[in-house]
């Protein structure tokens, strides 16, 4: 019999909650069993929502009406008290109750009240954000995206084995290629904290990763790399770029096939295929950014995605706990 996997859940957090968490968590649990949520939230409001949904002996709720808003600032947030949803859910972590946190609220103040809540690993001096992307074979790891806006060699070495400890954690059977996001692909280019990591990561040998080198902005999607490593600032300008992007294509298709006879022929005659495209650039896929480097794992769901998207986010959640990424961390540091 599998273990069960403690959850703890902020269900105040992100646009239309508590609804869309708790029509995530009874989408999540029909194929997923062995998993425990421990909900932090609105206790009228959840328990009318779950109406018996799901089994009893697989969720709590921990009555809170407090909550952190999406206009807090990350302060303000921390300042706002140790009884809103998102703190009280990060606190169950901290004392071991649950295995790991997710919220869909404000991102600032996730970073800010995990870090208040949470010790660092071992010889880890900044933690990480890191996210999913789909590439043209499956799917890469990239990291920071956005919580550290300058970093030194030695944190972009710790984002490296991280991010491979990760990417080991959600595909076991894999063992994933890292490269560091620069301006070219030879040796000489790029600042000196860049070549300085490169030196670093080419010395350290290790069975869980291989060290590819650089790899530019346009090779992102192209699927050699698995783990690709950056500081916060180019990391997040890049995914940015990546959502616009996408977005900017499924626009512009909508378009094209929807707009003359001929297109809406078309449409119809490609409609599997189209299918298939939507599917591939669904965000709600690749929900879930990972907060790494704190000695319990944190889940941040997007404020804006709905039930499938949270369902899938509590999915990572699962394949983290389940692939053991805070021992890899350990192991690799």
């Amino acid at each position: 019999m599998s273990s069960i996997i403690k959850i703890a859940v902020d269900a105040m957090g992100g646009d239309n909650s508590p609804n869309k968490i708790i029509d995530g968590i009874v989408h999540h649990h029909k194929s997923n069993q062995f998993t425990f949520y421990k909900i932090f939230g609105d206790e009228d409001r959840i328990s009318k929502l779950l109406n018996n949904k799901i089994s009893k002996n697989n969720y709590e709720v921990v009555n809170t009406l407090n909550k952190v808003s999406s206009e807090d600032s990350p302060l303000e947030a921390a300042k706002r008290g140790k009884d809103t949803s998102m703190w009280l859910a990060i606190e169950s972590v901290k004392k071991k109750d649950c295995d790991i946190v997710i919220s869909a609220g404000n991102t600032g103040a996730l970073l800010v009240i995990s870090k208040l809540n949470l010790k660092m690993i071992n010889n880890i001096d900044k933690p990480a954000l890191s996210a999913l992307w789909p590439n043209k074979i499956g799917m890469s790891v990239v990291l920071d995206l956005g919580a550290n806006i300058e970093c030194s060699s030695k944190n972009l070495f710790d984002f490296s084995v991280m991010g491979a400890s990760l990417y080991k954690s959600l595909y076991p059977q894999e063992t994933p290629n890292v490269a560091l996001l620069n301006i070219g692909s030879e040796e000489l280019k790029g600042n000196e904290t860049i070549k300085e990591t490169y030196q670093l990561m080419n010395e350290k040998k290790s069975n869980d990763y291989k060290f590819c080198g650089y790899i530019e902005g346009n090779e992102l999607m192209n699927g050699e790399v698995n783990v690709i490593v950056s500081d916060g600032f180019t990391g997040n300008v890049a995914l940015k770029t990546a959502e616009g992007t996408a977005n900017f294509i499924t626009d512009e298709l909508k378009k094209a096939l929807s707009g003359s006879l001929i297109g809406k022929i078309s449409s119809l005659l490609n409609i599997s295929n189209l299918r298939k495209f939507k599917k591939r650039l669904d965000p709600r896929l690749y929900n879930g950014a990972i907060f790494i480097g704190l000695d319990s794992p944190v889940v941040k769901s997007h404020g804006g995605t709905d039930y499938i998207g949270f369902a899938n986010s509590l999915d990572v959640c699962c394949r983290i706990v389940s692939g053991n990424l805070i021992e890899k961390i350990k192991r690799n540091i």
